[in-house]
């Protein structure tokens, strides 16, 4: 059985070394552990140091594509080298590597397809009180939304099931952690989390720029893709609202109309017919929506068809070997992806 431990980066040739020293070798049950790093158009000596420290594959970004892409090509580049299981981890060193085994044990044991490491980030000394608290009430959604129970929904440190991998599709660009959650819970995935360890701040976050930014990101990619996968309770949840809003000035005007006092009240049936109108469209669209989720459904289904014998192939397209070392001989598992 084959590990695949893919590191995200860019312009991490500080904290790399580290990163990739902590990730142990040799695993109860693992015939095989391998690092791989994905560069995410870094200008830094990252690639550079990444040879240097002995890792087995690079996966190039020739410009910054961010880090849901970059997540989605190490996953595609871990699926062909042939990974059994794959495991993503941040370069800037911020997880604990020597849990990586507590981590994917629940996958060894087959009782999980997923399974994310849980910070325990009211724990987390460096993080503000306001940080802990929105962590909470995003996980808390998160979970709520994706059905599954998981702590600390945007870890990056987190183990997949090869099988699994085949299964996601990847296309938010911003947080991928919360995607693939979601996913996950639509498509009935066994997803576990386990305590995992921190080490201590490297770096300031490069994702957002302020909470306010990361909170309306988050919630934007949320409602995305709880519409990609429920459209028809999202937009049934709208037209009625819709409805309901017009049903009352439409009631207002009829009981003032029986009543004898409905002229000069024409604008309540114009308003209420307006939003009534738009409720009915709001549900029509959901029906369409509706189809689209599934047909998007038929779609994934052809294409996992579609990658797993393509993936059956030995070697990676545009695999390059860099040059010898030790004496002209090629050291076993020293590739790089172009």
């Amino acid at each position: 059985m084959k590990l695949i431990v893919q590191i995200p980066c860019f312009n991490e040739e500080h904290t790399l070394p580290q990163t990739v020293a902590d990730i142990p070798r040799a695993i109860p049950g693992i015939d095989r552990v391998e690092v791989m790093i994905v560069d995410d158009g870094s200008t830094d000596r990252t690639i550079e140091i990444a040879h240097a420290i002995g890792v087995d594959h690079v996966v190039r970004h020739r410009n910054n594509r961010g880090l849901e892409r970059t997540f989605r090509t190490g996953l595609d580049a871990a699926l062909k080298l042939g990974a059994d299981i794959i495991v993503n981890t941040d370069g800037d060193n911020q997880y604990f590597g020597q849990d990586i085994p507590k981590l994917i044990q629940p996958i060894m044991e087959g009782k999980a397809d997923i399974v994310v490491g849980d910070r325990q980030t009211h724990l987390i000394p460096h993080f503000s009180p306001v940080k802990k608290l929105l962590q909470k009430l995003g996980s808390a959604t998160v979970r709520y939304l994706s059905g599954t129970q998981v702590p600390d929904t945007v870890s990056g440190f987190r183990a997949i099931r090869r099988d699994a991998a085949l299964k996601l599709n990847i296309v938010s660009p911003f947080s991928y952690t919360v995607e693939m959650l979601i996913q996950a819970g639509k498509k009935h995935m066994a997803v576990a989390a386990v305590p995992i360890r921190t080490n201590a701040k490297t770096r300031p976050s490069r994702l957002f720029k302020s909470n306010l930014g990361f909170i309306a990101r988050s919630l934007t990619t949320m409602l995305r893709m709880y519409a990609m996968y429920q459209p028809a309770r999202v937009f049934l949840a709208l037209g009625l609202g819709f409805g309901l809003l017009g049903a009352l000035p439409i009631f207002r005007f009829l009981v003032l109309w029986a009543l004898g006092q409905g002229d000069g009240h024409i604008q309540s049936l114009v308003l209420g017919g307006a939003l009534f109108v738009v409720g009915i469209f709001t549900f029509l669209a959901g029906l369409l929506s509706d189809l689209m989720s599934h047909n998007r459904q038929l779609l994934e289904m052809t294409l996992e068809r579609v990658r797993r014998p393509e993936l059956r192939e030995p070697e990676l397209p545009g695999l390059e070997r860099p040059p010898a070392r030790d004496g002209g001989r090629q050291t076993p598992g020293d590739r790089r992806v172009a």
